[in-house]
């Protein structure tokens, strides 16, 4: 497994992950594909841009998934941290493995202090790649994603402090 860029090429990659009703349950359902193919050509210019870390997860020559780094519009705006992994790739430790090394890229470039996660309450490999990473759990709350409110779990992580001990 390694992490590359996302390229404004890899829409068909970003069609199959957010215009597919399965992965897209917990976060409002699928998005329009007209949309889709509007955000990889976005996020490759962010990407490319160094405004983001937005990254492929790549196995065997093929896009298992996403793993994103970014900082939200506004004053007072936080880093957030989120992943896809295509349902063939799921089960295999891929999503843990691209958070940890963006984290560690982050850590490195000193993106950022503190990262944030909202997976879905109901989204229990997310929640749990949190806790593994050594994530401290604040509490739920309703996020606005897609234009719609999503119950989700709000973790951090301290990107300052010594990673000693933490599971890779």
């Amino acid at each position: 497994m390694f992490l590359r860029d996302v390229l404004a090429t890899d829409v068909e990659a970003y069609q199959r992950m957010r215009c597919d009703p399965a992965m897209m349950a917990e976060l409002g359902g699928p998005l329009p594909a007209a949309h889709v193919a509007r955000q990889v050509r976005r996020d490759a210019r962010l990407a490319a841009d160094g405004v983001a870390l937005i990254k492929m997860i790549v196995v065997d020559d093929t896009v298992a998934g996403t793993v994103t780094l970014w900082r939200g519009p506004g004053d007072g705006a936080v880093t957030e941290i989120g992943w896809m992994v295509l349902p063939e790739f799921q089960g295999r430790g891929l999503a843990k493995r691209a958070v940890r090394e963006l984290l560690d890229q982050a850590r490195t470039d000193e993106r950022a202090d503190t990262v944030h996660a909202f997976p879905a309450v109901g989204n229990g490999p997310s929640n749990a790649i949190c806790r593994a990473l050594g994530f401290s759990l604040l509490g739920e709350e309703d996020v606005e994603f897609n234009d719609q409110v999503i119950r989700t779990r709000h973790w951090t992580l301290d990107l300052t402090r010594p990673e000693t001990g933490l599971p890779r």
